[in-house]
């Protein structure tokens, strides 16, 4: 059944899009005729004009929610042209052609349900580059989630050929199905009868779409029924588990010291709890990332992991019989190894790899090539990942804990001193993510902020805007300088220039 219109007697509108050959005028008319043969009034006009490509057609159709009540009946004032954010149902082709028409501003996440097809027709731009010049699938399919109510992605020109037929019958039973519009089925199959060409065929794909459609809107019911009477994961523990796998049991009730002294505070600014605990359930999440930082141990106890080799196994088509080698290729530097070594050691092996770049050279690493199928690499890994209680002993450890109690110190007093600075201070824990010099980046902004913006000598409420204004441009640019630009805007100086080693190449000369 349909589900209620927004607006009781405005018409539905559809937005039809398809290639040249793909019978994207028949769809249009198919679904005209259904819905007048259902007594609604209807208008469909075609928009000419092409896209990226030659031959790409686009078609719209309004119908009346409401059956006409009789020959008297007033119609409805329809109109020739879609409307940007005005489409209740988007039905597509091909996937970049849907993301097109989504990118423009045609569907809207408050009211419109995209029906597309997953399949790809290259347009001449991708195919003229020298190597995969092909558009990210995974990419066009994430922008149609977010600017879109719902969305019905399925490869629709699979369901054609195995029918038979033309990509319009099965769109038309995809719609038939979505439930966006208020004829019954055996209308649709009544238009298909009438048309009087390919009927059998297209009857056999429009059977496809319908009960595939309605197959997978059946199973997302089963599924948000279950969630919704479900409990709500608790966060906290469910942290507090994998930081206890990540170390010890020691390590966990740290966090959950932490954690208290941030209840703490905020229970002080926000005594009445309007707020719901907001600081709090941020720390949870990036307090719990920070203190499992990412090292050696972690990765070799990842790459050991059960669930990673059958997620390898579906991803190469593993069959009956076959053979699976993984090979796993690591290339630790001076600072991997220091990690894990006493900080008077750390420093020396630190300071000679420093002494290795400045006089030209690269810094120091080792290429390791280990087989996570045989029982040596499988061993390695294994002994790599024992050194979980050496992490403890090692000189990283310690810096990742001052600087985390630096934060969580700051987020205690800002957030006794002003609720709302206590909140920004803790959402700057997204800046810490990733690995290596993504990591050390993120740290570095964190601490800068802290140090600079945080508790600078100015009102409160400017302090908020501050920290707020330097977190938001750190996230948005990983050069940086935004976030230079940001500190400076605000007082606050900008980040200390690295040192980096500039190599000269003799060139060769020409033959």
């Amino acid at each position: 059944m349909q589900a209620p219109h927004p607006h009781a007697h405005s018409p539905i509108a559809i937005l039809v899009c398809a290639l040249g050959g793909e019978g994207g005028g028949v769809l249009a008319e198919w679904l005209y005729l259904a819905a007048v043969r259902a007594g609604h009034a209807a208008q469909s006009t075609s928009i000419p004009g092409v896209a990226q490509r030659t031959g790409a057609t686009t078609y719209y159709v309004e119908i009346s929610p409401l059956p006409q009540a009789g020959p008297g009946a007033r119609r409805p004032v329809f109109s020739l042209n879609p409307v940007p954010g005005e489409i209740d149902l988007l039905l597509s082709s091909e996937l970049l052609e849907t993301a097109r028409h989504v990118s423009a501003g045609l569907a809207s996440r408050e009211r419109t349900q995209v029906i597309s097809s997953t399949a790809r027709t290259l347009t001449v731009a991708e195919k003229m580059q020298m190597a995969d010049g092909r558009l990210d699938s995974t990419a066009l399919v994430a922008l149609l989630q977010r600017h879109a109510k719902a969305t019905e992605l399925l490869d629709f020109a699979t369901l054609a050929r195995q029918a038979g037929t033309v990509i319009s019958a099965v769109l038309l039973g995809a719609a038939a199905a979505s439930g966006a519009l208020p004829m019954a089925r055996g209308v649709y199959e009544e238009v298909i009868r009438a048309s009087g060409k390919g009927v059998e065929a297209s009857l056999r794909g429009f059977a496809l779409a319908f009960d595939a459609v309605s197959q997978r809107r059946a199973q997302q019911a089963v599924v948000d029924a279950a969630l919704q009477a479900a409990p709500a994961p608790d966060l906290r523990a469910l942290a507090r588990e994998r930081i206890a796998r990540y170390q010890d049991e020691a390590y966990a009730q740290l966090y959950d010291q932490r954690l208290a002294r941030v209840a703490a505070a905020e229970r002080t600014s926000d005594a009445d709890g309007t707020h719901g605990q907001a600081i709090v359930h941020e720390m949870t999440r990036w307090l719990a990332l920070w203190m499992m930082f990412d090292d050696i141990v972690r990765v070799a106890a990842a790459k050991l992991a059960g669930s990673r080799m059958q997620r390898v196994a579906r991803e190469v088509g593993l069959g009956e019989g076959d053979l699976l080698k993984v090979h796993d290729h690591f290339k630790p530097g001076v600072a991997e190894f220091a990690a894990l070594l006493p900080t008077p050691l750390a420093t020396r092996l630190q300071a000679w790899d420093r002494r290795r770049i400045a006089a030209g050279k690269p810094a120091w690493a080792l290429p390791l090539k280990l087989g996570a199928h045989t029982v040596g690499g499988v061993l390695a890994l294994r002994l790599l990942a024992a050194l979980k209680g050496q992490r403890r002993r090692g000189s990283r450890f310690g810096v990742e804990q001052a600087l985390l109690d630096e934060w969580l110190a700051a987020v205690e007093r800002g957030t006794r001193e002003h609720w709302a600075l206590g909140h920004e201070l803790a959402l700057c824990g997204r800046l810490i993510k990733g690995y290596g010099s993504t990591n050390e980046r993120g740290k570095e902004n964190l601490l800068h902020i802290v140090r600079h913006l945080a508790f600078a000598e100015r009102p409160a409420e400017q302090r908020v805007q501050a920290v707020q204004a330097a977190r938001t441009a750190a996230l948005a640019d990983d050069s940086g300088r935004a976030f230079d630009r940001t500190l400076l805007s605000q007082g606050a100086p900008a980040r200390p220039a690295r040192e980096q080693a500039i190599r000269w190449y003799k060139r060769r000369p020409a033959a």
